[in-house]
């Protein structure tokens, strides 16, 4: 008797806790359905426009290498001290002759003496040079010029290209061509661009011309693919970065590519993680003196603060999480037999 109290006690219990343990759950679930909305895009074009950022210095770098594909005219190059030239007279080898472009831009050759091609390109110096041979020496001659050593017309890139360096410059090119040269632009690449170049005006003076190339490329303004000249320095810094960190899908570093507010910067991270306090954010900032500032952001109340106040460079963005919300979210329930469980995991680990 006593053995089969015991048994119906057991079943009794059993029947108790399962209910019980059962509603718990049913319970958390509609807890956690019942929380704080969390931000998300309201239009699809914000979204399509974070791909596109992602995407832009992909597709510049694809349109910078189908610009280097073209073959550079060798003939447009434009000669300037300290070149060397291998000049050939197909009409007389014993007018051949290897020349180093002078200082004053000139070269000395066999029966001419001191001939200037200063400002000339590869092409025109022919010219030249077949026709001061014509005058007085040789009736129809034919003259070509070779560079061996491309002195004079360089270009050099420095910062956020994949092959910093000084690199020849054989022929007239543009902007995009001349970044292709350095295996294109970075991850880490800005899109303002500066071309440093003599000015011409007065000894050593120099200009910056600020190429954005963003524009370049999604507008197709291709008044801005600049030509660019022997000597020029393109410089390409480095965007500027912000961290993200906390209750957010995907923390870690992002570059500052273009204008970016609170609430693009969020979804730049994936967005809010579903145990997010969208009322406890903070934006740590470096003020003018070194020391950093902390901007608490409350999401449903400073709507206007995230759609307008924009991401600075060394910014850190900090979600912070809810404690039900951490619940809720690490909460499980395991079916097991004979009963049921209930688990939990940290869903920040």
């Amino acid at each position: 008797m006593k053995k089969m109290n015991g048994n119906i006690f057991c079943r009794n219990t059993i029947l108790i806790i399962q209910p019980l343990v059962f509603c718990i759950c049913i319970l958390m679930i509609g807890l956690t359905g019942c929380g704080k909305k969390q931000p998300a895009p309201e239009d699809e074009d914000m979204a399509n426009k974070l791909t596109r950022e992602s995407e832009i210095t992909a597709n510049l770098n694809s349109q910078l290498f189908a610009s280097a594909n073209i073959a550079p005219d060798r003939s447009d190059y434009v000669l300037g001290a300290g070149d060397l030239l291998e000049i050939r007279v197909f009409e007389s080898d014993k007018l051949n002759a290897t020349v180093r472009v002078s200082s004053r831009g000139e070269v000395s050759l066999p029966l001419l003496g001191e001939v200037n091609l200063k400002g000339k390109t590869a092409s025109e110096a022919e010219t030249l040079i077949e026709n001061s041979y014509k005058k007085s020496y040789i009736k129809n001659p034919h003259v070509s010029i070779f560079v061996k050593e491309h002195y004079s017309q360089r270009v050099t890139l420095v910062g956020q290209v994949k092959s910093p360096g000084t690199y020849d410059y054989p022929s007239k090119q543009r902007l995009l061509d001349a970044i292709a040269l350095a295996g294109g632009l970075s991850d880490k690449a800005g899109y303002e661009v500066q071309v440093r170049r003599h000015s011409g005006m007065t000894e050593g003076s120099q200009q910056t011309v600020l190429v954005d190339l963003q524009k370049l490329i999604t507008e197709g303004k291709e008044e801005l693919n600049i030509d660019i000249n022997g000597g020029d320095v393109i410089y390409v810094p480095e965007a500027g970065s912000y961290y993200i960190d906390g209750a957010v899908r995907k923390p870690g570093q992002y570059f500052i590519k273009n204008i970016l507010s609170i609430n693009e910067a969020l979804l730049a991270a994936g967005g809010l993680a579903p145990y997010a306090n969208p009322e406890k954010l903070v934006l740590m900032r470096k003020t003018s003196n070194g020391k950093r500032e902390e901007i608490p952001i409350n999401i449903e109340e400073d709507a206007e603060k995230i759609e307008t106040m924009t991401i600075e460079a060394d910014d850190v963005l900090f979600v912070n999480a809810s404690f039900w919300g951490k619940v809720f979210s690490g909460g499980g329930v395991n079916i097991g037999i004979p009963g049921m469980g209930v688990t939990y995991h940290d869903p920040e680990k």
